[in-house]
C-alpha cells in the first residue's frame, strides 16, 4: 500500500545508520523538525538525504519518538499476520512441545511495543507504544486467523513503560473469556495460570530453562525460594526431590496460588511464608544448602541504578550468610539498566564482605522464546547465575 499520503518524519545520520544495523527505536533529538499530529499515527521515515526508509508509529511525548517497523507499506491485518506467524515458526522450533510460550517479544520480532505471552488456547497482551495500542483490532484478528481454536484473549496492561507513552493503565477481556485459572504443565510440572489476578502478563516464561537449571543441584537439599510468586523454582526444586523447601513471597495473592500449584502436584515438601524476604534474611538464624533470588526489578530508569545496585548487594550478602559451605547461591536480575558486568561486580563484592569464595556453576539468561536483538542491547536484560559458596 502507497506510504507517500503519510506525515514525514526526516532523521538525522546517527538515526539513519542506527536504523540500517536494524535499531528500531528513533529519539527526540535525532528528528529534524516534530510534527503536531496524534500520538501513535504512522508516519514515514526520510533519511537526511528524504529517501524512504519505510513506516513506523510517532509520539511526539516520547522520548522514542519513532518505532520502527521496517516495512515499507501501511501495516494491517496482513502484516501481523505475517510476523506473529514468523514468530511462532521460531518458537515451534526451539520448543517443539511447549504448552505456554512468549509467542511475540516486542523488537526483537519486529513489533516494537507488542508482547504476546500464549497459555494453551489464551493469549495475553502487553502493549507498549501508543503506535501498537491503535492497532489492537488488527492483532486480535491476526491471533484469532492464525489460531482459530483461541478461548479467549486479555490485554495485561499495567506496565509503568505505557506512561512514558501517555497510555493508561488498564486489563480487559477484549475475546472470548478468559477463566480464573488455565491447567497447564511446564516441564513435568503442573502449574495453574491465572491472567486475571497473575503479575505482568501471567508467569515468569523468561526463566523458563533457569528452572530447569537448578534441578539436578537441588536434589536433597534444604532450599529457600526468595519470592517465589506462583512457586516456579520451589515447584522446580520439589519436583527434583529437594528434601524441603521453604518458599516466601510478599504477596499473599501469589502464595494462594502457588498453594494451589503445589496441591496439584501433591508435593509434601514445600513450606509457604508470608513474608518480606529482606526481613526474613535479616531475621532468620536458619541455614540452607541452596537460596534462590529472583526479585522482581530493582530499578525501572536509569536514575534509580543507585539505590538498586545497593538492594542487590544487600540481598545477595544477606544470602550467602545463609548458605552452609558447599550449598548453591541462585542469583537473578531482571533489571535491565544493570548490566551482567555489574551484576557479577556487586555479587562478588558481597561475597568479599561476607569472607566467602565464589565457583560459578552454571550462566543462564532469558528464555530463547525472548530473543535478543543484537543491534538492540535493551532486548536482554536478565541474568541468572549458580554459585557454589566455599
Amino acid at each position: 500500500m502507497n506510504i507517500s499520503h503519510l506525515p514525514k518524519i526526516i532523521i538525522n545520520s546517527q538515526a539513519y545508520h542506527n536504523l540500517q544495523n536494524a535499531y528500531l527505536w528513533i529519539f527526540s533529538n535525532q528528528i529534524k523538525e516534530h510534527l503536531d499530529i496524534e500520538n501513535g499515527s504512522f508516519v514515514e521515515i526520510l533519511s537526511p538525504s528524504k529517501g524512504s526508509l519505510g513506516v513506523g508509529f510517532y509520539n511526539r511525548n516520547s522520548l522514542i519518538s519513532v518505532r520502527a517497523l521496517m516495512y515499507d507499506s501501511l501495516p494491517d491485518t496482513t502484516f501481523f499476520i505475517n510476523r506473529i506467524n514468523k514468530a511462532f515458526e521460531y518458537r515451534k522450533k526451539i520448543f517443539p512441545n511447549k504448552k505456554i510460550i512468549r509467542l511475540v517479544f516486542g523488537e526483537s520480532d519486529f513489533l516494537p511495543g507488542l508482547i504476546i505471552d500464549k497459555y494453551e488456547n489464551y493469549f495475553a497482551l502487553q502493549i507498549l507504544s501508543a503506535g501498537m495500542q491503535k492497532c489492537i483490532n488488527q492483532i486480535v484478528e491476526s491471533l484469532i486467523h492464525i489460531f482459530p481454536e483461541t478461548n479467549g484473549i486479555i490485554e495485561k496492561n499495567q506496565s509503568y513503560f505505557r506512561q512514558y507513552e501517555g497510555l493508561e493503565l488498564y486489563e480487559s477481556i477484549i475475546y472470548g473469556k478468559i477463566p480464573d485459572f488455565i491447567p497447564t504443565e511446564e516441564f513435568g510440572i503442573k502449574i495453574n495460570i491465572s491472567l486475571k489476578e497473575g503479575q505482568k502478563t501471567g508467569y515468569y516464561l523468561d526463566q523458563s530453562l533457569n528452572r530447569l537449571s537448578i534441578r539436578n543441584i537441588s536434589q536433597n537439599l534444604k532450599v529457600l525460594d526468595c519470592f517465589t510468586n506462583q512457586g516456579g523454582f520451589a515447584l522446580s526444586a520439589a519436583y527434583a526431590g529437594a528434601d524441603e523447601v521453604l518458599a516466601i513471597d510478599s504477596s499473599k495473592l501469589a502464595l494462594s496460588i502457588a498453594e494451589m500449584n503445589i496441591a496439584t502436584n501433591k508435593y509434601t515438601n514445600i513450606k509457604l511464608i508470608n513474608a518480606d524476604v529482606f526481613d526474613f534474611l535479616k531475621e532468620s538464624n536458619e541455614e540452607w544448602d541452596m537460596i534462590i533470588l529472583d526479585p522482581p526489578s530493582f530499578t525501572k530508569n536509569k536514575k534509580s541504578i543507585k539505590s538498586a545496585k545497593q538492594g542487590y548487594f544487600i540481598l545477595n550478602r544477606s544470602a550467602m550468610r545463609r548458605i552452609r559451605s558447599g550449598g548453591y547461591l541462585v542469583s537473578s536480575s531482571c533489571s535491565q539498566h544493570i548490566d551482567e558486568f555489574t551484576f557479577i561486580e556487586l555479587i562478588s563484592k558481597a561475597a568479599k564482605d561476607t569472607q566467602k569464595k565464589l565457583r560459578m556453576v552454571h550462566r543462564g539468561m532469558q528464555s530463547p522464546d525472548h530473543p535478543i536483538l543484537l543491534s538492540m542491547p535493551e532486548t536482554q536484560y536478565l541474568k541468572f547465575f549458580i554459585f557454589q559458596v566455599l
